[in-house]
């Protein structure tokens, strides 16, 4: 194998030609590109015991439950934020294809701006079990807002989702009563099964008002503990340190394309 130095020695032209190259394209490239900044929303999973009804008036409580949830209780929201549901809402809500200066018209400019959103978009569980959503954007003003408006959004389907069983229970329990207050005001009902009926309804006014409370309070699906702020300085390209890895494999690239060059012209001779 030849010597590294000799190598270089010999070839330092065309390495320093590859190199030099690299870092032009690479670096024309970087810095055309326009800075982005990040903000970054946070939030922990909130418990789903609390859209429990069983659970919270249950009057032989064996177990306190905690206010948190778990990192696994994440899932379903990580795959909410896969869907274009979440992204388009917040398109309308900002106007982005005017921010993102689409050139398309009408609905394809929103789903076009939409797509861009979700591409500058990183909604993640952490190590710690946070949920994390990400967004880059060229206005320092803009991208946290965008980020706690996901959240908000991720916050606002899933709380309704948690909210939708006890709805249904809500709107049977008030059909069902309806039944035998009618019942009960039927000129049919006899004196003696009156009592009963009475009693079967007052059961039904007991559930409604629990029902009525769970709806109305809608226990959150998540707990955000820390706001999007602005960003003091842009998060990418990060130029120099592309640079620098521009640099070190263009240069292994030129040198190991000069090895090869030299093996064969050694074997020619």
């Amino acid at each position: 194998m030849p010597d590294i130095f000799s190598l270089i020695q010999n070839w330092w032209k065309q390495i320093l030609a590859v190199v030099v190259f690299s870092l032009l394209t690479v670096g024309v490239i970087t810095f055309l590109k326009p800075q982005q900044y990040l903000s970054v929303a946070t939030a922990v999973p909130a418990s789903s015991f609390a859209a429990d009804r069983s659970k919270i008036f249950n009057e032989n409580v064996q177990a306190l439950y905690s206010a948190l949830g778990t990192p696994d209780d994440l899932d379903m929201i990580l795959g909410t934020a896969k869907l274009d549901t979440v992204y388009l809402a917040v398109t309308d809500q900002f106007n982005l294809f005017d921010h993102y200066k689409t050139s398309e018209k009408g609905e394809a400019a929103r789903r076009k701006a939409a797509s861009r959103l979700k591409k500058n978009t990183k909604v993640m569980k952490s190590e710690y079990g946070e949920l994390k959503v990400k967004v880059w954007d060229t206005d320092n003003n803009l991208a946290p807002q965008l980020a706690n408006t996901i959240m908000n959004e991720l916050q606002s389907i899933h709380q309704n989702l948690q909210s939708a069983g006890n709805e249904s229970a809500l709107n049977g329990l008030m059909k069902g009563k309806a039944k035998l207050q009618m019942q009960i005001d039927s000129s049919l009902m006899s004196p003696e099964k009156r009592p009963e009926f009475l009693k079967r309804i007052e059961e039904y006014e007991k559930l409604i008002g629990e029902y009525q409370l769970m709806v109305d309070s809608k226990p959150p699906s998540i707990i955000i503990v820390e706001q999007a702020k602005s960003s003091n300085w842009p998060d990418r390209p990060r130029r120099i340190q592309v640079m620098i890895a521009t640099g070190m494999l263009s240069f292994l690239f030129a040198l190991l394309a000069a090895l090869v060059l030299q093996r064969r012209k050694t074997s020619n001779q």
